[in-house]
């Protein structure tokens, strides 16, 4: 049974897509008073991956997705729905998702985008899920697709040196067999709003002379509060999750948290008792790749042979809102 008591549903199909620039931390610090040991110290990140001029968060989106169908053995045309997640769409409307959905050729497919931060894979997976096992819908594909590159201030230390660019898509199945998703634990706390933002561009603050002088059209994070909120969250909501579905943290094969920060990672793991040889991590290669970071682990975990038939997996991210999200489930083939 799924979450929700209805029909059980899994991950049918992965795929990802990247740009081909990698940008080490040596040739960012030719730009910025920075270095390899500052950032590789404090972020635990050596390259990312940025897309080239024009590129935008679609482009990678549309490859991802075209991926995942493949590795399902499902054609576009049975496509029921396609949720994009992005902090960094390719306009504020229309759905960066309808381009997606037409470019992939799903035509029976509605198509929306979804906004919660860097949490926004799990949201949008949950929303998968909810539609799978209702049996309002049959296949629903996620894309996490960021081209984050084009929102940040490359003059600011602070954030440059986080982000990559990226996208993974996930193909969400009633479960036959094989794994199954188990349940989620979403939250939010608006009180942090403000912590993690791209300012203006939207009604709150239009575009003007002014904003564009502020340079408030470019990401904006006040790190220390981030940090403390996700050591915290990170925690809590796995075990909320963990606790909702009856199993403890010792049966848990792989943990795979957003990938923002290794020293968050750390700090989380160590107060839930994971071993680092069950939690996976790539924000050495790509960076905090956002809405992106979770189907890019999964999918590199799954072709690394971390990722088992029967593997109880735990998923988690955080981000802008400020939001959290959980998802346990139980890996398996299709």
């Amino acid at each position: 049974m799924g979450p929700s008591g209805g029909r059980a549903a899994t991950i049918t199909g992965l795929g990802i897509e990247l740009p081909d620039r990698v940008v080490s931390n040596d040739e960012l610090s030719k730009s910025l008073d920075t270095s390899d040991e500052w950032i590789g110290q404090r972020t635990g990140i050596r390259t990312r991956r940025i897309a080239d001029p024009g590129v935008c968060a679609s482009d990678l989106g549309i490859v991802a997705a075209r991926r995942a169908l493949e590795a399902a053995s499902l054609a576009p045309s049975s496509v029921d729905l396609l949720i994009t997640a992005s902090i960094s769409p390719d306009q504020i409307f229309p759905a960066t998702a309808s381009r997606v959905a037409y470019e992939i050729g799903a035509v029976n497919a509605g198509a929306c985008d979804l906004s919660a931060g860097c949490t926004g894979f799990v949201y949008a997976l949950a929303l998968a899920t909810g539609m799978v096992s209702s049996g309002i819908h049959q296949h629903v594909v996620v894309v996490g697709a960021e081209v984050i590159s084009s929102v940040l201030d490359w003059e600011d230390r602070s954030t440059a040196v986080l982000f990559g660019d990226g996208a993974g898509a996930a193909v969400v199945s009633p479960a036959n067999g094989g794994g199954r998703i188990l349940g989620f634990d979403l939250g939010n706390d608006g009180v942090g709003g403000d912590m993690l933002s791209l300012p203006a561009g939207g009604s709150r603050m239009p575009a003007s002379e002014e904003t564009l002088r502020a340079r408030a059209h470019y990401l904006k994070m006040s790190g220390s509060q981030v940090y403390r909120f996700a050591t915290r969250v990170v925690v809590d909501s796995a075990r909320r999750v963990l606790e909702k579905c009856g199993r403890n943290i010792d049966e848990v094969r792989l943990f795979v948290p957003h990938q923002a920060n290794l020293r968050i990672i750390d700090a989380a793991t160590r107060r839930l008792g994971i071993g680092d040889d069950r939690v996976y991590t790539n924000l050495q290669r790509y960076g905090n790749t956002s809405c992106a970071s979770i189907p890019l682990c999964l999918h590199d975990a799954k072709a690394e042979g971390r990722l088992q038939e029967g593997d109880l997996v735990l998923l988690m991210g955080f981000g802008a809102g400020l939001t959290w999200g959980a998802c346990l489930m139980e890996w398996g083939e299709a």
